[in-house]
């Protein structure tokens, strides 16, 4: 009996941190490139990640809902939301996530250090009509702003587009891209 109650207690020790939140801030102190100060929270419970961009005008927020497999982020200054599905071989999963965050940090890599992976989206111009299809978390945080999908684009289509794009850098790991006539103006 005593011995169950030991591994019991020892199972929960060592289980909690691997279901627990955590957050991760980067501040970017000389304020280069405009990043501002950032900030991830993970909950391992619901499968989501939020990362918070705070850059005056430029501020944005994203949610990655693993669990859904579509991400949205909300540009401030636009107040406007746009959703795409995640590609799961650039984005990170939600366990390697924490420790690639701490890798950077404690190699003091930041913005210096290896180019983070691309992603660039064409943004749909007709509005989503419906967010409960892009799960909970996504209909909540787009709820009563304009919503717009984006697909991926590759290749080709890469080299032909001249229009403006709105860049989200995360943690230095993945650089996104929404290109379209929503960001441009």
């Amino acid at each position: 009996m005593k011995f169950t109650i030991v591994f019991a207690g020892l199972l929960g020790v060592f289980l909690a941190p691997a279901l627990a939140d955590y957050n991760i801030n980067i501040s970017d102190d000389n304020n280069n490139a405009g990043s501002g100060q950032q900030s991830v929270s993970v909950n391992n419970e619901h499968n989501v990640a939020n990362i918070d961009n705070n850059n005056g005008w430029d501020s944005w927020n994203s949610i990655w809902d693993y669990e859904s497999g579509f991400a949205a982020t909300r540009l401030f200054h636009k107040k406007t939301c746009i959703v795409h599905k995640m590609n799961k071989e650039v984005v990170p999963s939600i366990q390697s996530l924490d420790a690639l965050v701490k890798e950077k940090k404690l190699q003091g890599k930041g913005p210096g250090g290896a180019p983070p992976k691309s992603l660039v989206y064409s943004i749909n111009p007709d509005k989503v009509d419906d967010l409960r299809k892009l799960g909970k978390n996504i209909a909540n945080m787009c709820r009563g702003i304009p919503t717009y999908m984006a697909e991926e684009m590759q290749g080709e289509s890469l080299f032909f587009y001249s229009g403006k794009c709105f860049e989200t850098n995360i943690l230095w790991i993945v650089n996104i891209s929404f290109c379209g006539k929503t960001v441009e103006n």
